[in-house]
């Protein structure tokens, strides 16, 4: 097409010879030689117009590739901001156990990156990244990802504001202490607390195989941690922000599954869980006790034993009724007889089975040592050193001889035997 825009009217000979026959008289030559000139005048123009057309369509698939050439570099480079030292501060959150992409997700929608994609290049190319720690940071608006990734890095970003949950406080004391550290009033916590499901507890985790009615209770599910809430937080979202731990943490250590091969439900693992936390002085024993905890309520070995029903006779179970009913906690000399076996209270030391609830927040150490407790025939333990070591026992006559053991070392004043 083009060859033929640039062929002038007398370049084709077989035109040419046609005029040439045609030219008989010099009028008619003369006339001819005329139109020729016309012809070839016309034939030029023709040829420009061919040439202006041929550059024009060449100009437009050259600019055409030109664009076609940017979206594709769009799509080749990854879209990423240039970082700006004047840019406006922004408050990110990093939750626990966000991973990469989570964290991209985030920076992308406050705008502190332009793309997650770019964020995850950084992140693979940035050995330290996987260092970055949960916890609320001070960043900037449109900045490199490359550069967001330094400033979380950065403590000196980091805006450190923790409240530390330890092991083993019950509800209530959480209730006070975030109040305390929040300065939000300790009834909205309780009154948050009456429906764990809105919290974030499936409906599935009270569900018992021993055949005592469920009892949904917050106890158990606010996980011990250091936790750096933001500013807006409320006594719903920061009680909240605990069961997700809680609930992180059980499913990674697979703890529905493990409690269903002692053939119990995850619930009364956690019950026990919250008993051995409790009981145990040390970290070392934690399994040992819940070991002890299953034995006295399901091993008829144990009945015989002790020669009373399957209950735990622990009065860890009686001070937590007290904090029920408003009361604070007393050592266990301060507890009265009738109110160690009151039968009205489920609580009570004597009470057949688990309790209705855990009586406080195990933390990981105990969640394991409930879930996979050592094998053992322990019935009986005290405590027999000063750093909080126990002596497990299968009988009462092994038992009575660790008492004599603690006194020895002044753990106890006296044998309880």
């Amino acid at each position: 097409m083009t060859d033929e825009l640039f062929l002038s009217f007398e370049e084709h000979p077989e035109r040419g010879q046609q005029r040439r026959r045609h030219g008989v008289d010099n009028n008619r030559g003369r006339n001819n030689n005329k139109k020729k000139k016309k012809k070839k005048k016309r034939g030029r123009g023709r040829s420009f117009l061919a040439l202006f057309l041929t550059l024009f369509l060449l100009g437009g698939l050259a600019g055409g590739a030109y664009l076609g050439y940017d979206k594709i570099k769009n799509f080749l480079v990854t879209p990423d901001y240039t970082s700006a030292a004047s840019s406006a501060e922004v408050e990110v959150e990093i939750k626990q156990g966000s991973r990469g992409l989570d964290m991209a997700k985030v920076l992308k929608t406050e705008d502190v990156i332009k793309s997650e994609q770019a964020f995850i290049e950084a992140w693979e190319s940035n050995p330290d990244a996987k260092k970055i720690q949960p916890g609320l940071y001070k960043l900037r608006v449109q900045i490199s990802a490359a550069d967001a990734i330094t400033m979380l890095l950065d403590t000196k970003n980091r805006m450190v504001n923790g409240i530390l949950i330890a092991e083993g406080l019950s509800s209530f004391k959480i209730f006070k202490l975030l109040s305390e550290k929040l300065g939000i009033p300790e009834a909205d916590f309780k009154a948050a607390a009456k429906d764990p499901i809105a919290l974030g507890v499936p409906a599935w985790w009270f569900k018992r195989e021993d055949g005592k009615k469920e009892s949904r209770s917050i106890e158990g599910f606010l996980f011990p941690d250091t936790y750096e809430f933001p500013k807006n937080v409320t006594a719903k979202s920061a009680l909240a922000m605990m069961v997700e731990r809680f609930i992180k943490v059980t499913g990674d250590m697979g703890y529905a599954e493990k409690a269903a091969t002692l053939n119990i439900s995850p619930y009364q693992a956690l019950i026990v869980a919250s008993l051995a936390q409790a009981e145990a002085g040390n970290a070392d024993d934690l399994g040992k006790v819940a070991r002890v905890s299953y034995n006295r309520v399901f091993s008829e070995k144990a009945v015989a034993e002790i020669g009373t029903c399957h209950c735990l006779q622990f009065d860890v179970t009686v001070n937590y009724s007290r904090e029920i009913a408003g009361k604070p906690p007393v050592h266990s000399s301060e507890l009265s007889q009738a109110e160690l076996t009151d039968t009205k209270n489920p609580y009570n030391r004597n009470a057949k089975g688990l309790p209705p609830t855990p009586i406080n927040n195990p933390g990981k150490l105990a969640l394991e040592g409930a879930a996979d407790p050592p094998k053992g025939d322990w019935i009986y333990f005290v405590a027999i050193d000063l750093q909080g070591h126990s002596a497990f026992s299968a009988t009462h006559t092994q038992f009575c001889k660790d008492n004599q053991t603690a006194v020895k070392n002044k753990v106890l004043p006296r044998s309880s035997c």
